[in-house]
């Protein structure tokens, strides 16, 4: 007798997509906008950003209570973004429904040819409608013209309907609208009147960072409350919900990584920085870490005077050079690391974390595309010192995927590990002494210098690499093993 063909299991999860034609769109404040309402409506909300984004999903956990996930195709293969987006709508209680913002325009990804790493990839691997955002500014009967070219695009991305953003008035609203739905069929479901109030903190990484936002701006929960009566006057939420409930079961992948391990050993304990200055993590790699067996402990760089007891440390992204002033006065801190550093104790840090155990930092531009860097003044900052190279903020913005193998045993991996990754940063890293180590070779990148990443002393390394657990999935599990090694 043949034995029964496994039949995968199935997951329902309601679920739409939030794109745009371009960035600067208003995704993101319609995105939050939606969040609250849905929120405040009693509904347990999901969020999602297609993409390595850090900031938006700091709202989204914000107003839904919720860990944010991140699901971005370059990185992940199919199962895994099903992985991620599964877990996701599980992993806090059920979700009643996933809300998906998408990357820049609906159909930018990796390369000019096919939709690897954009949000149409993610829309038909989760079999989910999208919204369409258009930027209404100025134009009427061509939106229409737009509709209809990414309508027939791809068919198979299912444009359920449209959001046409800074309207100005009733006129243009009802232009636009009749075009639209004469010429493609699609419905528009929401009118955004044009208001400089729905603009949220931007600087040179993109959006303040929300727990930066709520901590400097008295009236945080006001202007979310404002976007939110703006969505829920412009939208036609409710016709939302029915285009979200009409996605199909999703199946489950046949395997996941947010497994939990056991360890005979004690946990290790590993100190996660996040404050102000570091706040640039992704729940994945932070819950994952947790899976394999580690005990997490927070501080800040910033306002603890001492590191708490750990066995090893990691120190994400953020913005250092805007805090340059107070983790330099901080020096019992910095002390802790750069003696914790010299005695062997395993730290990882990426970007902001590689910027602050540098020696020193110098904050400031001068000439043209200074005015994005306003809020730093030129000065130089005394660091931690556990690596060497004095950190220089500059005019060049990297942001890019990059592929990398490691060269070397490191607190990440073993030799020849190879991952999927990206960078984003405005800053490079000088005075590196020739005969300096490094742990990870791009093959695809920026990194620190001549295609090196890694900056590696004792059994701390920094990079500009930004990992991401669910897919270069050796990383945790790496990171815990090295830690207990050397506990």
């Amino acid at each position: 007798m043949s034995e029964k063909p496994h039949v995968p299991e199935t997951k329902n999860i309601p679920r739409i997509l939030l794109s745009a034609g371009s960035s600067s769109s208003g995704k993101t404040t319609i995105t939050i906008g939606l969040l609250a309402a849905l929120v405040e409506a009693g509904y347990k909300v999901q969020p999602y950003k297609v993409g390595l984004d850090y900031i938006d999903p700091s709202y989204y956990s914000e107003i839904t209570g919720r860990r944010a996930r991140n699901i971005d195709g370059f990185l992940m293969d199919e199962e895994g973004v099903r992985d991620v987006f599964i877990h996701g709508a599980e992993a806090d209680g059920d979700a009643d429904i996933a809300i998906i913002e998408g990357v820049r325009g609906l159909y930018e990804g990796f390369d000019s040819f096919t939709d690897t790493g954009s949000t149409a990839q993610i829309a038909k691997i989760l079999k989910c409608s999208v919204i369409l955002i258009i930027n209404a500014r100025s134009i009427t009967r061509s939106a229409a013209a737009l509709v209809n070219g990414f309508k027939e695009f791809d068919r198979d991305v299912h444009i359920a309907g449209v959001i046409l953003n800074n309207i100005g008035g009733p006129r243009h609203a009802k232009k636009a609208t009749e075009a639209i739905e004469h010429y493609t069929g699609i419905p528009v479901i929401g009118v955004i009147r044009r208001n400089n109030s729905m603009k949220i903190s931007m600087r040179h990484l993109g959006l303040v960072p929300a727990i930066e936002e709520r901590r400097r701006a008295d009236n945080f929960d006001e202007r979310i409350d404002f976007i939110k009566n703006t969505i829920k006057e412009g939208v036609q939420v409710d016709r939302l919900l029915e285009m979200a409930h009409e996605a199909p079961d999703l199946e489950r992948p046949s395997k996941t990584v947010f497994s939990p391990r056991e360890i005979e050993d004690e946990h290790p304990a590993i100190g996660v920085a996040f404050d102000e200055a570091f706040n640039f993590y992704y729940h994945d790699n932070i819950e994952l870490l947790e899976m394999a067996g580690a005990e997490i402990k927070y501080f800040s760089p910033i306002h603890d005077s001492k590191l708490p007891d750990v066995d090893g440390l990691y120190l994400g992204g953020g913005y250092p050079e805007l805090f340059a002033a107070k983790l330099e006065n901080n020096v019992s801190m910095r002390d802790d690391i750069l003696d914790a550093s010299r005695s062997g104790l395993p730290i990882y840090a990426e970007c902001g974390g590689l910027m602050y155990l540098t020696e020193k930092l110098s904050t400031g531009v001068k000439g043209k595309g200074a005015h994005h860097m306003a809020e730093m003044p030129e000065s130089t900052h005394e660091m931690v010192g556990a690596l060497p190279g004095h950190t220089l903020m500059g005019h060049k913005r990297v942001v890019s995927y990059n592929i990398g193998s490691l060269a070397m045993d490191a607190v990440i991996g073993k030799t020849g590990n190879s991952f999927r990754g990206h960078e984003f940063h405005h800053s490079e890293v000088t005075g590196i002494p020739k005969d300096a180590k490094f742990a990870i070779k791009l093959s695809r990148g920026t990194g620190i210098i001549d295609g090196w990443d890694g900056l590696t002393v004792n059994n701390t390394l920094g990079c500009y690499a930004h990992l991401v657990a669910s897919s270069y999935r050796e990383f945790t599990k790496s990171f815990v093993d090295f830690v207990l090694q050397i506990k």
